[in-house]
């Protein structure tokens, strides 16, 4: 099974990175491994419809990114099966995360979409040109991390912590990261 994690996010828009930053975040840090899977970490950007060709080649995806949700404070960490998604989800958030709902449905529509999961925090701040993250979504990094590993380990992955890289010192850089695509076999 090939398994995409992707980052989606606008990096100039403080929390609305997080999605961009997890991800060179774990991609840092750790090394996985399955006998069998291959797992790929991609920084999608704000690219949306633009990653379908990519996201199509999977069998499975989990996208991190900010999520928008009534009644919940920022910092909120949420993982879903896309097609079973809280109801608090209302996917009105930021202008690429609408982009990115509607690419996956767009996928849906045509039988390209793999099973997907999502991996959000509903942010604080989406101010321009402002790198970085408000205190309350850099404190649910930590959840967001050990959500993500459980889930690679019950998918079969072993994962080996391979730097002690914060994610705060990544941030300066992530612009200049771009799409790439590391596999971690």
């Amino acid at each position: 099974m090939k398994i995409l994690l992707l980052g989606i996010g606008n990096v100039l828009y403080a929390d609305e990175g997080i999605g961009v930053h997890f991800v060179n975040y774990l991609n840092e840090n750790y090394r996985f491994r399955h006998p069998e899977h291959q797992l790929t970490m991609m920084d999608g950007g704000t690219l949306a419809q633009g990653l379908i060709p990519m996201i199509c080649q999977y069998d499975y995806l989990i996208v991190v990114d900010t999520v928008n949700a009534h009644g919940v404070e920022p910092g909120e960490v949420y993982f879903f099966d896309f097609d079973k998604a809280p109801s608090e989800i209302d996917w009105q958030g930021s202008a690429h995360e609408v982009e990115m709902l509607q690419t996956l449905m767009m996928m849906e529509l045509v039988g390209d979409r793999p099973k997907t999961y999502v991996l959000g925090c509903t942010p604080t701040v989406l101010e321009p040109m402002t790198l970085g993250l408000t205190e309350r979504v850099a404190n649910a990094v930590p959840l967001m991390e050990q959500t993500l590993l459980n889930h690679l380990t019950a998918l079969g992955f072993d994962n080996e912590r391979v730097n002690q890289v914060s994610i705060d010192s990544l941030i300066p850089s992530s612009y200049k990261r771009g799409v790439t695509a590391d596999e971690h076999r």
